[in-house]
């Protein structure tokens, strides 16, 4: 469909999931949306998620950037998980995106950037390059995605069984990325989210035992709450980070049993303009597409 206002968003990450999201919630309003890619398979990814226009680049390549963002009016940047260098490839985006001139930048950073984390504290340079950048920005700090449980449903539905490498009592504030995506999408074609930073959340903070129960309701039969250990878990789950990246992902859940995750939904909820997509809600869809026993309650 035509761009009715001729508007183009570069989005970082468009072949992915986060990305993927928002580039789908910015072509169904019309925007066309400009996918950074670093290969072919990559540029099939995005163009599946509604990019229309491919930029072959890497953020290592501060030319590939400036070629990339040239007549674009936003960008949204979502930094490659567990990286050694996120900061810096975050910085650099924001480098070019000063170069030019861009109108509009969201930054899907994460919550509680300062709890103690690496991966969460490679988000802070990122913010302090902006805030300093004099960029219209805008700043997200997404809580723990419903997305993150996608992987393991097959293993649920065959095994009955959640598991985890961390506490079943522990709880988290989560949120669907649709809604994030939905969030990222207004703060590149208005104003009204202009210079803010917003922490998204769903409704509730649940832990594993509670999630199991609801996912028993939707599969109508009785799936049970499972805690493994890390290494046990990567056997299971096959996680595509190793070395330094792994041992990250140790200390997120380290952190999970130790301290949880909080948060709220007030701001989602006010953003919106209605209430979050609920975890309920996400685990039904999770159980319509794996037909089979279900109860879709």
């Amino acid at each position: 469909m035509p761009n009715p206002n001729g508007k183009t968003v570069l989005v970082v990450g468009a072949s992915g999931r986060s990305g993927g999201y928002v580039a789908t919630e910015l072509a169904r309003r019309r925007i066309t949306v400009r996918a950074l890619v670093r290969n072919e398979t990559a540029a099939q990814a995005a163009r599946a998620n509604g990019a229309s226009e491919i930029a072959s680049g890497d953020l290592r390549d501060a030319a590939s950037l400036d070629d990339a963002l040239k007549g674009v009016h936003g960008v949204y940047h979502v930094g490659p998980p567990f990286v050694a260098d996120e900061s810096a490839l975050g910085v650099a985006m924001v480098d070019a995106a000063k170069r030019a001139r861009i109108g509009k930048f969201v930054f899907s950073s994460v919550i509680h950037p300062a709890n103690g984390l690496a991966n969460h504290a490679s988000k802070l340079p990122v913010e302090e390059a902006l805030l300093r950048s004099g960029l219209d920005y805008t700043i997200l700090y997404p809580a723990t995605l419903f997305q993150n449980i996608a992987p393991a449903w097959p293993a649920v539905v065959q095994s009955g069984m959640f598991a985890e490498p961390f506490s079943n009592t522990v709880r988290l504030a989560r949120v669907d990325y649709r809604d994030v995506a939905e969030v990222a999408a207004e703060a590149l074609t208005g104003d009204r989210l202009a210079y803010g930073s917003f922490e998204l959340a769903a409704d509730g903070m649940h832990n594993r035992i509670e999630i199991a129960a609801v996912m028993s309701a939707v599969l109508g039969r009785p799936i049970a709450p499972v805690e493994l250990g890390f290494e046990e878990w990567v056997a299971v789950a096959k996680p595509p980070f190793e070395g330094e990246a792994l041992q990250q992902l140790a200390r997120v859940f380290e952190s999970y049993s130790t301290f949880g995750s909080a948060g709220n939904s007030l701001t989602l909820r006010a953003i919106l303009g209605r209430e979050p997509r609920s975890l309920h809600g996400y685990l039904k869809e999770l159980a319509a597409a794996n037909p089979g026993r279900v109860a879709l309650m």
